[in-house]
């Protein structure tokens, strides 16, 4: 079988070609970078391609393609944030007709406006959302269930939640970016639960959904249990030997707070997101759950629990 991987140069496309190499799946990386360390990789093949740019018009031919790249900011000009994530998409579908595409989409595609909890695949996409992140994903979302509608090759859809786990050059180091001397700021009360998705877990659902004998679906992929944001945030903090504690500030607050912090970063035209967002606030204050069900019972995903350990190292 040959599997293409784009975004193999970043963090969750990486991890997704060493899980389809090690499981002997003949592997083919793209991603913006000119070269790529072969660890990386897993040993897969590599090119350079930017798909924002147009299609691979020389394109291998393979089984199935499992689409990793795109944008991940949840910041910045909406047309770069579409380029990458819905123009790169469709380039993507049409360098490779008729092969199984699988799609890494978010969970930021359900809606932001209201805590998720537990929630299930047919809750999303909905029609509003708070930044060009979660629009454009579920742009993505739908071009891709499109192709799948006209008949035009198997379509998958895999949505995670907050993906972390050694190479996280967002999630983590943001985190800890917001540390004050010994406090961690933090929205809400630290008991609301979240859903999380370790990029072991993550890429080996992808290899479930390239090769195994599951044609089409829209898929939750998280760790095995939900966690309590202190919980999550302590453990994070006790790993990496940061002697800080998280302080949490209402929801009622937080949010008209990065609002206002937003629309001052805004009138600057400042390019760099600011520390506090209404993204990150919905996404911390309120519970943000994801029933995994379906993934377990139709793809026969197995994920491992939620943890940090090692995180020193990453």
């Amino acid at each position: 079988m040959k599997v293409a991987v784009t975004g193999a140069s970043g963090f969750v496309g990486g991890a997704v070609c060493r899980e389809l190499v090690a499981r002997g799946v003949t592997t083919h990386g793209f991603g913006r970078r000119a070269d790529v360390p072969s660890a990386h990789l897993g040993g897969a093949s590599y090119r350079a391609w930017d798909l924002v740019h147009g299609p691979l018009r020389d394109a291998p031919r393979v089984d199935a393609v499992v689409h990793c790249a795109g944008s991940v900011a949840d910041w910045g000009p909406t047309a770069e944030i579409f380029a990458g994530n819905l123009i790169g998409t469709r380039n993507a579908l049409a360098a490779f007709p008729g092969a199984r595409f699988v799609h890494v989409s978010t969970a930021s595609v359900y809606d932001p406006f209201r805590p998720s909890v537990m929630a299930t695949e047919d809750e999303a996409p909905v029609d509003r959302y708070l930044n060009a992140y979660g629009a454009s994903k579920a742009a993505a979302e739908r071009a891709v269930l499109a192709r799948g509608g006209a008949g035009d090759g198997d379509v998958i859809v895999l949505r995670p939640h907050a993906v972390y786990g050694p190479g996280d050059r967002a999630l983590l180091p943001r985190l800890l970016a917001a540390v004050r001397g010994p406090v961690l700021p933090a929205a809400g009360t630290g008991r609301q639960r979240v859903s999380l998705t370790c990029v072991g877990n993550l890429a080996r659902a992808c290899v479930l959904a390239a090769t195994g004998p599951v044609a089409s679906g829209v898929f939750n992929i998280t760790d095995a249990f939900p966690v309590t944001v202190d919980g999550a945030l302590r453990e994070i903090l006790r790993e990496r030997g940061v002697r800080a504690r998280p302080v949490y500030a209402p929801a009622r607050l937080a949010g008209p707070l990065a609002a206002a912090v937003e629309g001052a970063f805004l009138l600057a035209r400042r390019r760099e997101p600011p520390r506090l967002t209404r993204y990150a606030v919905g996404h911390l204050a309120v519970e943000r759950t994801l029933d995994i069900t379906a993934a377990r019972e139709v793809l026969g995903y197995r994920p491992h629990p939620t943890t940090f350990a090692g995180a020193a190292s990453w």
